[in-house]
């Protein structure tokens, strides 16, 4: 590597640990596809005559991005990016002008047309910027394309480098998939990447002008690369996945405090413990059919503990599947204490506990919540936003975070607003 080549930290933490398919997600200028052509350079030097191919969402893309960064990339390097616009080629050569990587470039506005070759490493561009259904057709017919067998190579590769567009394609393939199946986690890799930390390589007021042009959840995506809600306004705001993380778990024979939903075929529990006076979420169960398979379920995962429900108060008058007695009948029968009110508490006054408890106004995070166990729960506190008549949108995934509502404003309400539930194992 030239001394003329200087990677800041994420584009180095991004060259370092390859995986077989690795995720760049930057804001505006935080170089992105800089870092991408790093890597066909170094697949270039380590593996000469490796077929290579690099994708955007247009072919003007293609030329106004691609064909302006390999060869500066490829300059630190010492080879020479000889690009082809008739033949959608990019051959980087040597001093002594030998090929050491032919690099298809193709657009993926139709995806079909990825077609009629094959090659062993792609470099993927913004591909957050189309739509979902497009973007994974796009991916589907790359990944057909990876069948280049090359010598010294374990593995064929896909780098993607992107800004983040809400929780869109990249967001859904390398988060809430392996979220879903984590034998799938040792293949994935993601890397976010600030613009402030490319910022020696842009004008001095770049990042001033684009924090003052745009709101705070804009900032968040397109300065410091992070997953955010840009299509409403977000009902747990004072939620962030890295700073209300906990790596905690359940103790032996620990006092559980389970928030939960009734919803046939859709029940939500979610499993608290309080340390030191303050709660955590680290485990739930979620999509069990009716309250009777949610108590089997519960009694399986956690025997030897003592468990509290703080349960959705409707469930006093709501019938289980086929059953004659309550949802609360049910819990009680079944030995949990259920601490619930008369009615459930206003919207307003549950969502408005939740998110005090994530961060209050003394910029103190009170509630932390072991991510890695509470998949389902974590994608809706980042994802649920307002509907247009100013309520939190319901579309039968928002189960979770009522569960856990239900449960924090009952233990931990805004002053003067909810008084606590009368307790009962009768």
């Amino acid at each position: 590597m030239q001394a003329t080549l200087k990677l800041n930290k994420p584009q180095f933490d991004f060259i370092s640990h390859p995986k077989k398919f690795s995720a760049f997600v930057g804001g505006y200028r935080s170089g992105k596809t800089f870092v991408g052509c790093v890597r066909m350079c170094i697949n270039a030097l380590e593996h000469p005559g490796i077929p290579q191919g690099y994708f955007a969402p247009t072919y003007p893309q293609i030329a106004d991005i691609f064909y302006d960064t390999m060869p500066v990339v490829a300059e630190a390097f010492g080879l020479f990016a000889d690009i082809v616009p008739s033949k959608k080629r990019v051959y980087l050569r040597d001093n002594r002008g030998r090929c050491l990587s032919t690099i298809v470039c193709k657009s993926m506005e139709h995806p079909h047309r990825i077609v009629g070759f094959n090659i062993a490493h792609a470099l993927v561009d913004e591909i957050d910027c189309m739509p979902i259904k497009k973007a994974d057709s796009a991916w589907k017919k790359i990944i057909a394309r990876m069948s280049t067998v090359w010598p010294g190579r374990d593995m064929n590769t896909i780098d993607v480098t992107t800004t983040p567009e809400g929780f869109n394609w990249v967001y859904r393939k390398f988060v809430k998939e392996l979220a879903a199946n984590p034998s799938q986690r040792p293949l994935y890799g993601i890397v976010h990447a600030s613009t402030r930390q490319n910022a020696k390589n842009l004008p001095k007021d770049y990042i001033k002008s684009l924090k003052e042009s745009y709101p705070a959840n804009l900032v968040d995506a397109y300065i410091d690369g992070l997953f955010v809600n840009l299509t409403s306004g977000s009902v747990y705001p004072s939620f962030c996945r890295k700073q209300n993380h906990t790596d905690a778990t359940i103790r032996p024979g620990e006092q559980l405090h389970v928030g939960m939903d009734f919803n046939i075929n859709r029940m939500a529990a979610t499993i608290h413990v309080v340390r030191d006076g303050l709660p955590m979420l680290l485990e739930e169960a979620t999509g069990l059919f009716d309250t009777p398979a949610m108590i089997v379920e519960l009694k399986r995962r956690f025997p030897g503990h003592s468990i509290t429900v703080y349960p959705d108060a409707s469930g006093k008058n709501r019938k289980s599947v086929n059953g004659s007695e309550s949802d609360h009948s049910l819990l009680r029968a079944a030995g949990f204490m259920v601490m619930v009110n008369p009615s459930n508490p206003m919207v307003r006054d549950r969502v408005l506990a939740v998110n005090a408890m994530f961060l209050n106004i003394e910029q103190k995070r009170r509630y932390l919540v072991n991510t890695d166990n509470c998949p389902v729960t974590t994608q809706v506190l980042e994802q649920q936003a307002y509907s247009e008549n100013g309520e939190p949108n319901k579309d039968g995934t928002e189960d979770p975070v009522d569960a856990l509502g239900y449960f924090i404003v009952q233990r931990f309400p805004i002053a003067g607003s909810y008084t606590l539930a009368n307790v009962s194992n009768q």
